[in-house]
């Protein structure tokens, strides 16, 4: 069994496009930046295609505004024969703020072939300590 680097960052920009009503990150697309850390994620560490089986206790713990940047941090915290969960959380900042911690998801991710089954990840080891830091 190897150890494999499981952690991933990914940085946006919260532009008008993404908000609500109110000028903060609509929830929906939240949703969809963090799915797709998720996803990054699991393909790294599956090396191999991943479909998205499930998505658990999304937390939208702060309103992310307009013109932040947001950071969002993933890694594998569980592997299964075919599945893995993936951890994602996410911060924002604003110029000369502290950033906030304003996200964070679990997604179930399967590792799948060619035709869209269930495949074997090869042996690895998550690390959801070391990654989480």
């Amino acid at each position: 069994m190897t150890n494999r680097n499981t952690a991933l960052e990914l940085t946006e920009i919260v532009f008008p496009e993404h908000a609500n009503h109110y000028g903060t990150l609509f929830g929906g697309n939240a949703l969809m930046l963090m799915s797709k850390a998720a996803f990054l994620a699991a393909r790294d560490f599956a090396q191999a295609d991943v479909v998205m089986a499930g998505c658990g206790d999304a937390q939208f713990l702060a309103p992310v505004p307009v013109g932040s940047v947001l950071r969002l941090r993933a890694w594998v915290s569980r592997q299964g024969r075919s599945s893995l969960t993936v951890s994602v959380t996410g911060s924002f900042e604003q110029l000369g703020q502290a950033p906030r911690e304003a996200l964070h998801s679990f997604f179930e991710m399967v590792a799948v072939d060619k035709s869209g089954r269930p495949r074997r990840i090869p042996n690895a080891q998550p690390n959801p300590e070391k990654e989480a830091a």
